[in-house]
């Protein structure tokens, strides 16, 4: 999802470049203004709360706000993120604005400030003032409201630079000149964006050559915690003779020396386009945990790819594996093999519903030949690609 907050000054345009930005994007458009108005024109239980407040001269609270937001998002539920447009207002708005977004399985992605000079603002709305009839954009009330603006954002504002979101942008000139400024910055941002793979499918599905060919396709880091695990025992490092007894029967190695390994490749800058990740997770525990690792990223898992092949072509392949180079320790033992595939039919359905519960699941079938299977694959992965750069 694209999360916008889009701040200015009175006087900067953003109702304007708002609208725009959510016609462009196909985004849910959240004023908390416009939204409070309509709650109280329509004589809603919140609207008429906000009312009695407002009538007595006081503020609204922030416990209000919240749900009239959620209401309003839960209305437009198929579009490509959300638009906040004067929220937060304040440093407590914005842990708001995170905990709301965290209960819907999302972030903030930016906020994009408008900069426009004080004596520009206040030239703007005095001839506004003078356009509209309007008493309240005389100049001394422009400058205490400009006044009141700085003192209320300047906290949010450095709240959101310590998260690297904060993103402002030169306000002046005609409005399709700032326009473009503004949606050449969301571009840069939306290209930055990590598309994060999981490759699926029993031992000898053939998961590990169509995840080499993709993570080289499509420019992703390939991270395979069975080819990590070779490389320790090879080295004969601790972490390596702890795993050695367990790849040798064909189980899973435990989940602290996975993580310690995962720690290892996933960094705050990625080298590409993205993570792909073969042999991890191969429990429903270690979903959880991949999904922790990546949200200290401040990323998440974006697609995972099933391959499914039957019991029968597994062991073949597997066989045929070990009288090759490449065969593993594993592969030895026609036992072992079987012990592999039993355990993974039993653990990975849990995964498979997990990852089906958040529509992020495609399943592909490994029988057919290796060229047709990867072009299948590809045009799924690009079509995520543009999922979320949307």
């Amino acid at each position: 999802m694209l999360n916008i907050a889009l701040f200015g000054p009175p006087g900067a345009g953003k109702g304007t470049q708002a609208k725009m930005l959510a016609e462009k994007y196909n985004l849910t458009y959240i004023s908390t203004g416009d939204i409070l108005r309509n709650e109280i024109a329509n004589n809603t239980e919140l609207g008429l709360k906000a009312k009695s407040i407002i009538e007595q001269g006081g503020l609204v609270s922030d416990e209000i706000i919240v749900q009239i937001i959620e209401n309003s998002i839960k209305m437009q539920p198929d579009t490509n993120g959300i638009l906040f447009d004067g929220f937060p207002r304040t440093y407590t708005q914005a842990y708001i604005l995170d905990g709301l977004l965290i209960k819907m399985n999302t972030k903030l992605s930016c906020l994009i400030s408008l900069e426009v000079p004080r004596e520009a603002l206040i030239n703007r709305m005095m001839l506004r003032a003078e356009k509209e009839k309007r008493a309240d954009d005389k100049k001394e009330i422009i400058e205490n409201r400009l006044r009141e603006y700085d003192n209320k954002t300047i906290p949010v504002i450095d709240f959101y630079k310590q998260q690297d979101k904060f993103h402002d942008i030169d306000g002046i000139g005609e409005i399709n000149e700032v326009f473009g400024r503004v949606t050449d910055k969301i571009e840069e941002i939306l290209s930055q964006t990590l598309l994060n793979v999981v490759f699926l499918g029993p031992p000898g599905a053939g998961k590990g050559t169509q995840a080499k060919r993709i993570a080289e396709k499509f420019n992703m880091k390939y991270i395979s915690t069975g080819e990590m695990i070779r490389k320790e025992i090879e080295n004969q490092t601790e972490l390596g003779k702890i795993a050695k007894p367990y790849l040798e029967t064909g189980d899973f190695v435990p989940d602290d020396i996975a993580i310690r390994l995962l720690e290892r490749e996933i960094c705050n800058t990625c080298s590409g386009t993205g993570y792909l990740f073969k042999g991890f997770p191969s429990t429903l525990v270690q979903a959880y945990i991949l999904g922790g690792l990546l949200k200290k990223q401040d990323s998440s898992i974006s697609l995972v790819v099933e391959i499914k092949t039957s019991t029968l072509q597994s062991i073949k392949r597997l066989t045929k594996r070990a009288k090759t180079y490449k065969a593993r320790i594993y592969d030895m033992n026609p036992e072992t093999i079987i012990y592999r595939l039993e355990n993974y039919e039993e653990k990975s359905h849990r995964i498979i519903d997990f990852y089906q519960q958040q529509n992020k699941i495609v399943s592909f079938d490994g029988h057919q030949n290796e060229d047709t299977l990867f072009e299948q694959i590809s045009d799924t992965v690009e079509k995520a690609f543009k999922e979320i750069r949307k």
